[in-house]
């Protein structure tokens, strides 16, 4: 027999989803210290109900930001609506929705995708200034993942302009810029005005490796995760972690062993694509100049890479097996890896990518247009050490 009580009207439903969303912030804001499984439980029902019932924001952008800090990257994206209405992003709620998706995403999909869904949802307009910040940084380093660094360097400089709270990241993005265009005196500059909001140590660890001097960049990456790990942010420990695997695996594959363990433990449970595959690198060049089989490992690593669309994986592979060949001496091989290099760098982010090929070759570098990479010890000392490496590892494997 039908139930004689009315069905609630839309204005109660309303009223109902503000209470419940209201009781889930206030469950979240009070508690002492949220761990992340509170703060995700609390941001799915509240993204839902926003969406579904075109509530406000409130509490959920705060909690938007907590997600991002940890860089985590737990899927977010709330049930589909259980009365499916017109698609497309309509309201904040929605536009809020797709921007913190994009960014869970962007682990598994490809770095097109992920720059064409923060496009759409800046395009919106919809987002209070600070998320559409957000939005934007996060467009600026897809781009920087594309190779489009001249869209990538106006993207970061909006946001470090802005002076808002993804301003320090931004500028380690123009610091990160300037490095893959080998302008490495400017990067350097800025690495050392950036603080821990920008990430000051693990910045200057990644232009001190491309300079071949490892134990500054041995000791600015411990000083990352050290900085991290006493913050108690879980993706910013492994991020270090993994580049200090790399960097032990040209010197001392032994210790790198160690250092590609504990890279993965920490990346245990978090969801890191491109620190993922700098840990796969570092394993294939702990093992240069050892194997066999590296081209074969590499060949696969590399269909990994292109699935998402990550160049500066791409180009560091490539990198990494040039080594492998210039220790074993095997100069056909060095040629089709460097070719291949040569390649992926044409538009000038990473040139001087090929310059540490032919310094671990011990060869004299070929006119090339563009301007010239501005070595921080200049070209003969970036050259001797390069080589050192490979000679290195060369005298341990006979």
């Amino acid at each position: 027999m039908p139930s004689s009580t009315p069905a609630p009207s839309g204005s109660s439903r309303c009223r109902a989803a503000e209470r419940a969303l209201a009781a889930l912030g206030d469950q979240w804001s009070s508690t002492l210290a949220p761990g992340r499984i509170l703060l995700i439980g609390c941001l799915r029902q509240g993204l839902r109900l926003t969406r579904d019932h075109r509530l406000g924001l409130g509490w959920l952008a705060e909690a938007a930001w907590a997600y991002v800090g940890d860089s985590v990257w737990e899927p977010l994206a709330p049930p589909a609506p259980d009365e499916p209405a017109t698609s497309g992003i309509l309201t904040a709620a929605d536009a809020l929705v797709e921007l913190l998706s994009a960014l869970a995403r962007r682990q598994h999909e490809h770095r097109e995708r992920t720059a064409e869904r923060l496009t759409a949802v800046i395009g919106t307009g919809l987002l209070p200034d600070d998320l559409t910040e957000m939005a934007t940084y996060y467009l600026a380093k897809a781009q920087r993942d594309l190779g489009r660094s001249d869209a990538s360097r106006t993207g970061m400089q909006y946001v470090a302009a802005g002076g808002g709270r993804l301003a320090p990241a931004a500028r380690r993005g123009l610091a990160h810029l300037g490095r893959l265009a080998g302008d490495f005196p400017t990067a350097l500059d800025t690495a050392r005005t950036l603080g821990w909001e920008g990430r000051h140590h693990r910045v200057l660890g990644d232009i001190w490796w491309t300079q071949g001097a490892m134990d500054p960049a041995t000791a600015a990456y411990e000083a990352a995760r050290a900085e991290a790990e006493q913050r108690g942010i879980a993706g910013e420990r492994a991020t270090p972690q993994a580049q200090l695997a790399f960097v032990t695996a040209f010197t001392d594959p032994t210790r790198a062993d160690d250092e590609i363990d504990l890279a993965h433990h920490l990346l245990s449970g978090l969801d890191l694509r491109a620190t993922t595959l700098t840990t796969k690198i570092a394993t294939l060049i702990r093992d240069a100049g050892t194997t066999a089989d590296l081209d074969a490992r590499a060949h696969l690593l590399r269909t990994e890479i292109s699935v998402g669309g990550l160049a500066s994986a791409e180009a560091t592979l490539e990198l990494g097996l040039a080594f492998h060949h210039a220790i074993l001496g095997a100069d056909d091989a060095l040629d089709a890896a460097l070719a291949r290099l040569e390649e992926l760098t044409q538009g000038g982010d990473y040139a001087y990518y090929t310059d540490i090929v032919y310094f671990m070759a011990d060869r004299p570098l070929p006119t090339r247009p563009g301007p010239p990479a501005l070595w921080l010890d200049g070209e003969d000392v970036t050259r001797n050490r390069w080589r050192s490496l490979v000679t290195a590892r060369r005298g341990a494997a006979r």
